[in-house]
């Protein structure tokens, strides 16, 4: 379907709809977790790179990439996390290490949150697992009522801009046919628009409690020292250095690799340096 995606499709099936995941490889297991407007496709070269020596599971969040996109679900973060913890557990995956972009910071540590001593490694790429008031301009406007879903559903006011605002690097135009693939209309837009509308900046948002239960698996996963990478973009509007200052304090023992020039999708504009210290983070850990 995608050139630049040649992973096999499985599906798990949770109250109806199906959620889609990559699983590759055979060895420890890391899962990514992607963020908004993203979908697997965002890791399709670290499933590559990373599935010759590790068991390799890229989630779809429903609503997302090759999932289904049910018009009437709850597209809040405590759904997204309980989903990815009911499909670890379902492929009876007892330990494994995380991979987390954007909203994945939430729900893959509000995942681990859930049984943090399975958890192995962790590799931070801009996002968040903690409350935070800081959001852009351009993001704020994509919440206003009705203006907003229209602006993200109708006009693709956040997935498009996306493909090269959050880029330092011009992508392809397969690369963004790609990310823009599973979006193509409104209906297919309905996980795009509850992200942005389930971003919690205040106790009076329904998925602040579940953002302070996703810090205190954080905070269990520092407790326990487990190995922790942070990968960051220097030029990104969303997770700005706001973001970078506040996972170096919490997470003070971390290996950090600032770029200064990368974007959003860190991923794409730096990933040639990127792949050897991703091979080498996990091959020493599992040494020593």
């Amino acid at each position: 379907m995608f050139t630049e995606y040649p992973f096999q499709s499985n599906y798990f099936e949770i109250g109806g709809q199906r959620l889609h995941y990559v699983d590759e490889g055979h060895g420890p297991v890391i899962v990514l977790v992607h963020g908004n407007p993203t979908w697997s496709f965002y890791y399709r070269r670290v499933i590559s790179l990373l599935s010759k020596t590790h068991r390799i599971i890229a989630v779809d969040h429903m609503g997302c990439g090759l999932s289904d996109k049910p018009q009437d679900y709850s597209y809040t973060l405590q759904t997204h996390r309980q989903n990815l913890f009911q499909l670890l557990e379902h492929l009876q995956i007892e330990k494994y290490s995380l991979v987390v972009h954007d909203w994945g910071g939430a729900i893959g540590v509000g995942c681990a949150a859930f049984a943090p001593e399975r958890v192995e490694k962790l590799v931070v790429l801009n996002t968040a697992a903690f409350r935070s008031t800081h959001i852009p301009l351009r993001i704020s406007l994509c919440r206003a009522p009705l203006f907003g879903e229209y602006l993200v559903r109708g006009l693709n006011g956040f997935a498009w801009p996306a493909s090269f605002m959050a880029v330092q690097k011009r992508l392809s135009k397969e690369v963004v046919a790609g990310y823009l693939a599973p979006y193509s209309n409104w209906e297919k837009r309905v996980a795009v628009y509850g992200f942005v509308h389930d971003i919690p900046l205040n106790s009076a948002h329904p998925s602040y409690g579940t953002l302070v239960e996703v810090e205190r698996g954080l905070e269990a996963l520092v407790a326990r020292q487990v190995p922790t990478l942070i990968l960051w973009g220097g030029k990104d509007f969303c997770f700005n250095d706001h973001f970078y200052r506040q996972w170096c304090e919490r997470v003070p023992y971390a290996e950090k690799v600032y770029y200064e020039n990368g974007g959003h999708y860190i991923l794409e504009d730096e990933f040639a340096d990127i792949a050897p210290r991703l091979e080498r983070f996990f091959t020493v850990c599992e040494e020593d």
